[in-house]
């Protein structure tokens, strides 16, 4: 059990998580679960989706895990098939399937720094970066495609994207990442306009620094001690701190609802300890 930020009342509601199998998107199924939802986790690793969905399951919640791969729309289609069977139509989508890739980034900051065996700008590997596009501009796409089909149809529904504090200003090392959140956020309120009449709402939050799985070698070393780029975070966040993954959890819920929200659309909303609005100075 996790302590609910708001009391908001899903029930009767299918939400469909993408990315469920990680920590982030995992707190959000389960908030959603807690709130009454019937939830379908989604993710490529069913291990960790079906745990998920056997641990809500115990506690009296309803949410069912599947294994999907979000850049296939054959696998979308089959799982929106058992989801329709197992719980009904889709209400809430969340795609929260994301993530950047070792080989899309560099290993040093800035050009002039770059030393012979480390990886430079000219040295990015094509294939990830093509992958960490994909996965995070085609990998919420492809599920919209697939899962909005049913809000169309109830017209009504909403749709929570997963964008980056780095689609407002890139961060060093990661250009493909950041330009591919930057894509989410344009992406946001494209869909906002596009589906203005149908009743659905698409909205998104854009998460400050959080320690993850996908990130740990970066802002620490082996010793537990924070690197140079982590010490450089946290000197620029007026809180000096990181953002835990429940501290999302309350804007999730929030513009999901559609009585909280119902007039908010297109929106990106940083969740961020003030990283944004500190110059540095």
């Amino acid at each position: 059990m996790i302590k609910l930020p708001l009391n908001i009342d899903f029930s009767g509601k299918v939400v469909v998580v993408t990315g469920a199998g990680g920590l982030i998107c995992g707190a959000m199924a389960r908030a959603f679960a807690q709130s009454g939802a019937k939830v379908a986790a989604l993710d490529l690793n069913e291990e960790a989706v079906k745990k998920l969905a056997d641990e809500l399951t115990a506690e009296g919640f309803i949410c069912k895990g599947y294994k999907a791969n979000v850049l296939e729309k054959e696998s979308l289609d089959a799982v929106h098939s058992a989801v329709l069977a197992d719980l009904g139509a889709c209400d809430i989508l969340v795609n929260g399937a994301g993530g950047n890739n070792p080989r899309a980034t560099t290993d040093n900051e800035y050009q002039h720094e770059a030393v012979e065996g480390k990886k430079s700008f000219f040295d990015l590997d094509q294939s990830g970066v093509d992958f960490v596009f994909k996965l995070n501009f085609q990998g919420t796409l492809i599920p919209t495609q697939v899962f909005a089909k049913d809000m169309v149809e109830k017209k009504s529904g909403s749709i929570l994207n997963i964008s980056s504090m780095n689609a407002y200003t890139p961060l060093t090392k990661i250009p493909a990442y950041s330009a591919a959140k930057a894509g989410i956020s344009n992406f946001t309120q494209w869909l906002a306009t596009h589906f203005a009449g149908t009743g659905i709402r698409c909205n998104a939050i854009a998460p400050g620094f959080l320690v993850s799985a996908q990130n740990r070698s970066l802002l620490f070393n082996e010793d537990g001690t924070p690197t140079a780029r982590s010490k450089k975070i946290l000197n620029g966040t007026p809180t000096g701190r990181f953002v835990d993954a429940d501290e999302l959890l309350g804007a999730t819920l929030f513009l999901c609802d559609d009585r909280s929200a119902s007039a908010i659309t297109g929106v990106v909303l940083p969740i961020d300890c003030g990283f944004a609005s500190y110059s540095g100075v």
